[in-house]
């Protein structure tokens, strides 16, 4: 008899690769379905990376490593904590990936004993509960709403702390929602984080260089809390490298050597190709990645210039991130195609079988009354899909 090991069973497939696959199966029986569900840039990664990758190959980088990274990019990192986030770290304080999601992983493993509380704001990106699952923790869900930008304040935060809270992870800019927190509402966190020193933070900034608000803040930056800090970054989103796996950490030592030595049984060092293609990225000029920013930002008012003109759709600006995750709630009850909407995840299906358009269920990032829209798409595409949804939710009644 086949039995699978109960920490398997506990976990949920990630929604977005889900709709993902999904929307390959039903492209490849024919189907003309446009999906907005996955969280990946559009753009190439830039040649300068490319050919620091195609050198890497000729000089033979194919060998084991350090667990935790080269060091003179392990260096390099530290000089990008420096210029963009005015952070000091050395390079024993860092630890480079398989991704940021391994980076997170590691992290929440290396800390997260069975009955920890850990503090989770909604909506939320996906993994974070089935890490903290996995590790044996117990997330605590913390619902920001659309009327509050989902921001959770420093007294909702302060009122979910209990004496077992060990840990809170939240991203800034934002997955699912494009939020971003400003420098006056992250040093009220920072107050409430201080007034208790066991618990640790783990900021995720992997969308650091896709904020539209001309400046981005790191919690870390207050001196009372960067103890308690994991600032959790990479190279996938800014320079569009995805399909590459690159994540780090800068963190206090004794967290670092945790997730080296957790990193050593598992993965050991990430692939030599691309840490040399990583270093160039974050040597780079911020400015390199501007083009793509603002091609995301008038992508995203695109978008939400069209949802504000379809009825019944609530949406918010997000500062961040390529994603829209308007409130609609307003069409539960109705019915269409042959189908009923009583919550996002049955319009999120909806949608994909009126209007060949896939997307995310808001329920997967902890806020059912929404749906995630991911902008990482061409203008033409999105006005395509924009097109398909409005028709869609006109003919709900």
């Amino acid at each position: 008899m086949t039995k699978l090991a109960d920490r398997i069973n506990r976990l949920e497939e990630s929604a977005t690769i889900a709709m993902a696959r999904k929307s390959r199966e039903l492209k490849a029986a024919g189907r003309d379905i446009i999906s907005l569900s996955l969280g990946e840039p559009d753009f190439d990664t830039p040649d300068f990376i490319k050919n620091e990758a195609k050198a890497a190959i000729d000089n033979n980088f194919t060998k084991y490593m350090a667990v935790n990274g080269y060091e003179d990019l392990r260096t390099s990192i530290c000089s990008k904590f420096k210029r963009d986030n005015n952070l000091d770290y050395t390079e024993d304080q860092i630890v480079v990936s398989t991704g940021a999601k391994q980076s997170i992983a590691n992290v929440v493993m290396s800390i997260i004993n069975p009955g920890d509380e850990v503090i989770v704001p909604a909506p939320y990106w996906v993994t974070y509960v089935e890490i903290i699952k996995m590790a044996g923790g117990q997330p605590v869900i913390v619902r920001a709403g659309i009327d509050n930008d989902f921001k959770m304040s420093a007294a909702q935060l302060s009122g979910a702390i209990t004496p077992k809270t060990r840990m809170m992870i939240f991203s800034s800019p934002c997955n699912p929602t494009g939020t971003v927190y400003t420098e006056d509402e992250l040093g009220d966190l920072a107050d409430v984080i201080a007034e208790n020193p066991d618990m640790v933070v783990l900021s995720d900034e992997i969308y650091e260089h896709i904020n539209f608000t001309g400046q981005h803040h790191s919690i870390a930056q207050f001196p009372g809390v960067k103890e308690q800090v994991v600032t959790i970054n990479g190279v996938s989103k800014a320079f569009a490298m995805t399909g590459w796996r690159l994540g780090y950490i800068g963190a206090p030592l004794w967290i670092a050597q945790a997730c080296t030595k957790m990193q050593g049984q598992f993965t050991s060092g990430t692939c030599g190709i691309t840490q040399r293609a990583a270093k160039a990225a974050v040597e780079a000029d911020p400015s390199v990645t501007y083009e793509m920013r603002d091609a995301f930002l008038k992508r995203r008012d695109l978008v939400l210039a069209r949802l504000e003109n379809i009825e019944g759709v609530k949406t918010n600006l997000p500062p961040g991130a390529f994603y829209v995750f308007p409130d609609i709630s307003y069409f539960f009850g109705k019915s269409g195609n042959g189908m009923s909407v009583n919550n996002a995840s049955d319009m999120s299906l909806y949608l994909l079988e009126a209007a060949n358009v896939a997307l995310v269920t808001g329920a997967a990032f902890g806020d059912p009354d929404c749906i995630r829209i991911s902008y990482a798409a061409s203008e033409e595409v999105l006005t395509e899909a924009l097109n398909r949804i409005e028709k869609a939710l006109n003919e709900l009644a």
